[in-house]
């Protein structure tokens, strides 16, 4: 969970998806990491790929835009 992602050097605006995950959904691995968590917040891209796994909905927002990513919710 604290895997450095190259977001890129590209400043124009993209969209990334941000999305709840049910923790007992990842990896056995990353279910260690998330110890008590039951909900983790992904980043995709448009593409689909993850971008990144966080605590909270608005840390993903924080960190889509600091990245020059346009976070949008995905129901």
């Amino acid at each position: 969970m604290d895997t450095k992602y190259d977001f890129g050097a590209d400043h124009e605006a993209r969209i990334a998806y941000v999305r709840p995950v049910n923790v007992a959904d990842l990896p056995e691995e990353v279910q260690q990491q998330a110890a008590g968590i039951e909900t983790l917040y992904a980043v995709h891209s448009a593409e689909g790929e993850r971008l990144a796994l966080v605590h909270d909905r608005n840390l993903a927002f924080v960190l889509a835009r600091q990245n020059n990513w346009e976070p949008v919710t995905v129901h």
